[in-house]
């Protein structure tokens, strides 16, 4: 089965979106700071991964902790070797430097620190240390059923040769992937989704310091796709969503009426069923909506 790393996998779209992965079906590793609310999370992923309907239930691995720390980024690539290696990075997890949100005037500049070192920082040191897994992935859109797809919009499916799929055939050469002397990687490596926001490219009053970070998390996506071609690299402004993290950031402003997250997985889905290629996407809350930009 294909294997993914989500983080901040607790709540909101991480969890929304492993949600659906379970119920197709993948092995997960998921990460979030607070070890209850992940506990909770991978007990519900589990659940949907038992009715994917693939033989084996879909295994959970749920390791708390932070992603700026080295060190659980590496327990985190470990834990996807075990289960058979990595086909899907989804840097998810966030922060917003300050909470409420403030002028750029007021900013702690701690805080802008905090939010450059979660959302820049470590997505690229998670990037780095998943990348020999990632590189010799063989994960295939083809792998996933027609009649699982949203929006039935793509066609296909199966791998057609009667045997049981191994997106990871040469795991055991993970840590040689890319070298002069190594075997070439199968298929076409594996996927990295770095979720960005709006913020990135408008210019939101008290918004700055957290759009600063998600800029430059697009500039240095952007950068990686033209480095490694044989991956996929997109980056995905969600839109407006009624998350945790936008309640944190304008506590004042009702909510209710923002669409939730799992509205904008099935766009990410079509992402990743229909092999899209590298570059910044917008995914609409609309099923199977996503476009590039």
């Amino acid at each position: 089965m294909p294997v993914a790393i989500i983080t901040g996998a607790s709540k909101g779209l991480g969890r929304a979106l492993a949600a659906a992965l379970a119920g197709r079906g993948w092995d997960l590793v998921v990460d979030a700071r607070s070890a209850g609310p992940l506990k909770e999370a991978a007990r519900e992923l589990r659940a949907a991964g038992q009715g994917a309907g693939r033989g084996a239930a879909a295994r959970v691995v749920a390791l708390p902790g932070d992603v700026a720390d080295a060190g659980h980024r590496a327990a985190l690539v470990a834990a996807a070797g075990e289960l058979g290696g990595l086909d899907l990075l989804v840097n998810n997890a966030s922060v917003l430097g300050a909470e409420p949100l403030v002028r750029l005037a007021d900013h702690p500049l701690d805080g802008l620190r905090a939010a450059l070192e979660v959302n820049v920082v470590a997505p690229l040191g998670l990037i780095q240390e998943a990348m020999p897994l990632l590189r010799i992935s063989s994960y295939s859109p083809s792998y996933e059923e027609v009649d699982a797809h949203v929006d039935g919009a793509l066609s296909g499916g199966g791998d057609h040769n009667g045997e049981a799929y191994d997106s990871h055939p040469n795991t055991r050469n993970a840590r040689n992937a890319g070298s002069s002397d190594s075997p070439p990687y199968i298929g076409t490596g594996g996927a990295i989704l770095n979720i960005s926001s709006d913020a990135a490219v408008e210019a939101y009053p008290t918004w700055g310091g957290y759009g600063a970070a998600k800029a430059a998390l697009d500039q240095q996506s952007a950068v990686l796709a033209v480095e490694e071609p044989g991956l996929r690299v997109w980056w995905v402004d969600p839109g407006d969503m009624r998350t945790d993290l936008y309640a944190a950031a304008v506590p004042e402003d009702d909510a209710s009426g923002r669409p939730l997250p799992a509205t904008v997985v099935p766009g990410l889905l079509r992402l990743l069923d229909g092999g899209a290629p590298s570059g910044r996407y917008t995914a609409t809350a609309t099923p199977g909506g996503v476009s590039s930009r």
